[in-house]
């Protein structure tokens, strides 16, 4: 019990206003989430699309938080009233006060974790406009009334079916969807020969991948461990321990090993398959493992959380490659072995390891596997084949009529030019070379260095223009830049190009799959000069691009036949 109150104040008050307040602190750490989804995602497309994987999580939220609002929570309420007894609602139900809007609000970052993961699966081909529309839907219909069926006390609750905190309902709904838009939609150009053999597209950011999972991380425990209580109840007049603090620890310590087993179960297979340990797969592993216990942390044992995570991570390399060869379906971040196979492994297995009665260690054992009654298992797999059936039928119905009329996907001119530039007109990453490159410009004119101001343009080089054209490691860039200016040319092109010298080839891994790398990314320099010794600028370069190693690159001279400045009309070493 909870020390005396003074006389005057009111411990439902209390009770009530601490619990709402917990719940919205729960509710914020769950939209933290987004950022997480942003990274994970961000980091696992290539670099000429990052700008629009990160618009689509924003207007994930933005519009389909506002679907939810106008929509989404009458259609779950309906479904459940239509199809059971309608006796929960919590997600989908709310009145007016400020505590129903919190209840909305809950409700609204649950839908919109399921409806973020979809983009994963379907980066950089699918137009933003049908994107967009498929999120108003899924807002408005596809997971209303997956939540009305189950959280809304529908038919499938009334099965007997158990999903503590979404395992199934998010993200496994989500994992399946995205699985389904991805198939509809077909594969980035380039992923898939004619014979069906793969090419491994690597993403652009291994930084930002983990940094996005260990956010994810973080927000899981609101997720989780945030569902499972209430702070305060008032018995008898009095404030105590409210619903819930019974099974919190135990969703907070299923939670952990989950997370943790998740990881090294996709690294010891991947480590197995490959004979390395593959850092994306014990990133996702991470994550599928938190999948696999968010159905059921409140009724797994210690050791179910151990078994559930392991087996949730286990399974990601292999499912990946399933989908990936012998389905042929490009799905870009993983989300069906994350979040669809992962979270509904964890719903169907949890009777091994339940506190109700578990069959394989921490638990009732009582006779062994003989001990289990089917009946735990009959309606999770029945509610797993339920939502299943009614995911995949309206996502492939939706990403058909994309298909049907042309709006699916954008045009292959705009998905090798980039869906930043294509969608959005923008380039993620602007400027190849890091630092602040000195006193260097790089639009012509003059370039002021320790107070003397020197024109680009005179009549050195013996009358002649020369272009001096290098090709150096693009990490280089900001050096040559400063040590052009030493040398009085400011004036340049960059280029970002590759090709193969006597670098030699590497060896990289994307997901376990070893891919070669023969071309090397490099950033082409071309300056033309007149007034100033073609070999001082050739030689600025390589001083400057200098590491000692292969591939630093190589400079060469040439000789430019004429120069016509457009602006002035000037021809010759006066328009350099």
């Amino acid at each position: 019990m909870i020390e005396a109150l003074p006389m005057q104040v009111d411990p439902s008050v209390v009770a009530e206003g601490v619990n709402w307040l917990w719940i919205l602190v729960v509710t914020f750490l769950i939209f933290f989430m987004h950022a997480g989804f942003a990274m994970l995602e961000a980091g696992q497309v290539r670099s000429k699309n990052v700008a629009n994987q990160l618009t689509k999580n924003m207007l994930t939220w933005s519009v389909g938080v506002i679907v939810f609002f106008l929509l989404g929570a009458g259609v779950s309420s309906l479904v459940g009233e239509l199809t059971g007894s309608g006796s929960y609602g919590a997600l989908s139900q709310f009145g007016a006060g400020n505590f129903g809007w919190v209840n909305w609000l809950y409700g609204a970052v649950f839908a919109m974790t399921m409806a973020t993961i979809v983009s994963g699966a379907v980066a950089g081909r699918a137009k933003l406009r049908a994107y967009v529309t498929y999120t108003f839907l899924v807002a408005a219909v596809i997971y209303p009334v997956v939540t009305g069926m189950v959280w809304g006390g529908g038919f499938v609750a009334e099965l007997g079916f158990h999903d503590f905190a979404g395992g199934m309902i998010v993200h496994g709904v989500g994992g399946i969807a995205g699985l389904t838009a991805a198939y509809m939609l077909g594969a980035r150009m380039g992923r898939f020969n004619d014979d069906g053999s793969v090419n491994v597209i690597p993403g652009h950011s291994m930084t930002f991948a983990v940094l996005g999972t260990l956010i994810l991380a973080f927000g899981w425990y609101g997720f989780n461990v945030g569902t499972s209580v209430n702070v305060f109840a008032v018995e008898g007049g009095e404030l105590v321990l409210g619903a819930g603090w019974d099974i919190v620890g135990r969703v907070a310590l299923n939670t952990t090993l989950g997370m943790a087993m998740g990881a090294l179960g996709a690294g010891a297979v991947a480590l197995a398959k490959t004979g390395k340990v593959d850092t994306l797969y014990v990133a996702n592993g991470m994550l599928a493992g938190l999948v696999g216990v968010t159905g059921t942390a409140d009724v797994l044992t210690p050791m179910g959380g151990l078994m559930i995570g392991l087996l949730s991570g286990a399974q990601l390399p292999i499912v990946f490659e399933f989908v990936e060869k012998r389905m042929n379906i490009d799905d870009v971040c993983a989300v069906f072995p994350v979040h669809g196979s992962a979270g509904a492994l964890g719903i169907v297995l949890f009777p091994l390891w339940s506190t109700g009665g578990s069959a394989i260690g921490g638990g009732l054992v009582s006779g062994g596997l003989l001990s289990i009654e089917a009946s735990m298992f009959v309606p999770q797999i029945l509610g797993t084949a339920i939502i299943t059936v009614w995911t995949v039928v309206a996502t492939a119905l939706v990403w058909g009529v994309f298909k049907a009329v042309g709006q699916a996907r954008v045009s292959p001119d705009h998905e090798l030019e980039g869906l930043d530039i294509s969608e959005h007109g923008t380039n993620t990453y602007p400027e190849f070379g890091g630092g602040s490159g000195g006193p260097a410009a790089t639009d012509g004119g003059f370039v002021e260095e320790d107070g003397i101001v020197r024109p680009d343009g005179g009549t050195t080089n013996e009358g002649q223009i020369k272009m001096v054209m290098g090709f150096v490691r693009p990490d280089k860039l900001s050096d040559v830049k400063k040590g052009l200016a030493e040398v009085g040319a400011p004036s340049l092109t960059v280029t970002n190009v590759s090709g193969r010298g006597s670098q030699p080839a590497k060896k990289g891994q994307w997901r376990g799959e070893e891919y070669s790398v023969d071309l090397h990314q490099k950033v082409k320099i071309e300056c033309v000069v007149a007034d100033i010794p073609a070999a001082d600028v050739a030689e600025a370069i390589q001083g400057a691009a200098k590491t000692g190693e292969p591939g630093d690159g190589k400079v060469f001279i040439l000789p430019v036949e004429n120069a016509y400045q457009i602006r002035t009309g000037e021809v010759g070493t006066s328009a350099v």
